[in-house]
């Protein structure tokens, strides 16, 4: 049976990212349609079907160029998030100001009273409380 299964699947495009995510999404959707919500059950039958679809495609170029779209999206995301925690974590020990001259964001040490921030983008000198 394996043996007849891997025939099967010579030549096809298999599983990869944006399928995984796919599914993920279509199982959400399946929990939210216990829910009451019709829409969500034909919605992850509808991603179900999308899934096998580029599971047992034979373009491979397609389906490959789709999860390289999904890649690159994903990235945009993960990078976004990675900022953001990073920005947090620094939150106790840092304060973020924008210049008022070219607006670049300036980080600077909390709790030192009144002091005098530079700018080294455009020189720009102003005060702020820490």
């Amino acid at each position: 049976m394996k043996e007849k299964l891997q025939r099967f699947m010579w030549g096809r495009y298999g599983n990869d990212r944006f399928n995984q995510f796919l599914m993920i999404v279509a199982l959400v959707c399946l929990a939210l349609s216990f829910l009451g919500l019709r829409i969500f059950y034909v919605l992850a039958l509808a991603l179900l079907v999308y899934v096998y679809y580029r599971m047992f495609s034979r373009n491979m170029s397609k389906r490959s160029a789709e999860n390289q779209w999904y890649l690159k999206k994903e990235m945009k995301v993960r990078s976004w998030w990675q900022r953001r925690k990073k920005l947090f974590a620094g939150h106790r020990d840092y304060k973020i100001f924008k210049c008022p001259k070219c607006g670049q964001k300036l980080r600077v040490p909390r709790h030192k009273g009144k002091i005098a921030i530079h700018c080294r983008k455009c020189g720009e000198e102003f005060i702020r409380k820490t």
